[in-house]
C-alpha cells in the first residue's frame, strides 16, 4: 500500500486505490453511470460524455483512461 492523494477530493490516504474511502461509493456510482452510457453513445467525446452524465471532466478522462488499460 502507498500514500496516495485522492483523485476526486485531494486528501491524503494509504490504501491501493485512486480513490479515498469517503469519495469511492460516489465513484463507483459515476463508473456506472459512465459504463452505461459509454455502451450507447461509444463514439462521443469527453466533454459531451461529462455534458450528458453529469460526471466532472477530469474523473471522464479519467476512466476513459483506465478503459484503455
Amino acid at each position: 500500500m502507498e500514500f496516495k492523494k485522492c483523485v476526486r477530493c485531494g486528501s491524503f490516504f494509504v490504501t491501493d486505490g485512486d480513490v479515498c474511502q469517503n469519495c469511492m461509493p460516489k465513484d463507483k456510482l459515476d463508473i456506472m453511470k459512465f459504463q452505461n452510457y459509454i455502451e450507447n453513445n461509444a463514439n462521443d467525446s469527453a466533454n459531451t460524455i461529462s455534458l450528458n452524465t453529469g460526471i466532472n471532466l477530469r474523473n471522464v478522462n479519467r476512466y476513459l483512461n483506465q478503459d484503455n488499460r
